[in-house]
């Protein structure tokens, strides 16, 4: 593979995707050895599915990384940036959610659903565009 001369924007999703997936160990850790005691199983399983959601979605972002250095373009770098908005809507609201029983955090539990949506279509997009030589 060829050195790219500016790999920064990837290291940037690594980054964002090491710092995801930490927290997403976090928010499951909290829930198996906290919140198991403390709440009813509907809620648990809200929690449950934000902590999976995120953790898929940390792991996209690295894909979405790696993708970008072998087909460089804008495409795959915007995937990585909703997947990570995606996780924070998603997953952060469903998070608050069960935490303070605030009932419209559910309203952006969908944005960031759609965030997620978006990234995956981009980062299809990504695979079957042909790539434009950079004018940097």
């Amino acid at each position: 593979m060829s050195q790219l001369t500016n790999d920064r924007p990837a290291r940037a999703l690594v980054a964002a995707a090491a710092l995801l997936g930490l927290l997403a160990v976090v928010a499951g850790t909290f829930a198996a050895h906290v919140l198991d005691k403390s709440l009813d199983p509907k809620s648990l399983n809200t929690f449950d599915v934000a902590v999976r959601y995120h953790m898929y979605h940390a792991l996209a972002t690295l894909g979405a990384a790696w993708i970008w250095t072998r087909w460089p373009s804008r495409l795959p770098l915007l995937a990585g940036w909703m997947f990570i908005a995606g996780a924070v809507l998603f997953s952060g609201s469903l998070y608050i959610l069960v935490a303070t029983g605030a009932k419209w955090l559910g309203m952006i539990a969908p944005i960031g659903g759609s965030a997620f949506l978006v990234g995956w279509l981009l980062l299809g997009l990504a695979a079957i565009l042909p790539v434009r030589a950079s004018k940097t």
